[in-house]
């Protein structure tokens, strides 16, 4: 029997945006909530890509000299302004699409979930115990491993560390995503949208 292949999820409602920081709202019942403010729009549509059945959008307007020759030519073409982030997102039918097309956060509803993808921040280089959350050694003064990682392997046998062994590196800084956030709120005057819980990332 053939394997069945997997069903591509395709992402209906999409956007791009950058973190405002957290605060905490009350709801009818007067429990706090803590909540997440993103500035998400408006976008434009910049390419439509008939191969994958994608939808390049871009984000965040910036001025004419921050951007090459190049690219500056390509938003001449398109008659739109320079923008700084350029992403493409997966849809059912590019039909219902146009270069050129301005995406607000109209097409979302208090109440609905969504997923957010984003870069967490970088914390450097960090040990097992910040990274992995190993436990330390004695503290006494006789002992010469207070916060060392241990053995990562036996010797001749088999003579080589396994890989996906935790040790330290560096931490941080990894494209993240978290799924069902709810929109508690949502600002239309400014674009901004307030999720429930936490996101990823600096603001910014």
């Amino acid at each position: 029997k053939k394997k069945k292949k997997k069903k591509t999820k395709i992402l209906l409602l999409m956007m791009l945006g950058s973190k405002l920081g957290m605060t905490q709202i009350f709801d009818e019942d007067g429990l706090r909530v803590p909540v997440t403010v993103l500035s998400a729009g408006p976008c434009h549509v910049t390419q439509l890509l008939k191969d994958n059945n994608s939808v390049q959008i871009g984000y965040k307007e910036i001025p004419d000299k921050a951007v090459s020759h190049s690219k500056k030519k390509y938003f001449e073409k398109l008659q739109i302004s320079p923008l700084k982030h350029l992403k493409e997102f997966k849809v059912s039918s590019i039909d219902d699409y146009e270069v050129g097309q301005k995406i607000t956060i109209e097409q979302f509803e208090v109440g609905q979930t969504v997923q957010v993808t984003s870069k967490s921040i970088g914390k450097g280089f960090a040990g097992t115990i910040k990274r992995h959350h190993f436990g330390r050694g004695p503290m006494a003064h006789g002992s010469k491993n207070h916060r060392a990682p241990g053995s990562i392997g036996a010797c001749a046998t088999p003579g080589r560390v396994f890989p996906g062994k935790k040790m330290p590196g560096r931490l941080g800084g990894k494209t993240v995503t978290v799924k069902n956030l709810k929109i508690v709120d949502i600002d239309h005057e400014n674009n901004l949208l307030v999720l429930k819980g936490s996101v990823p990332g600096k603001k910014g």
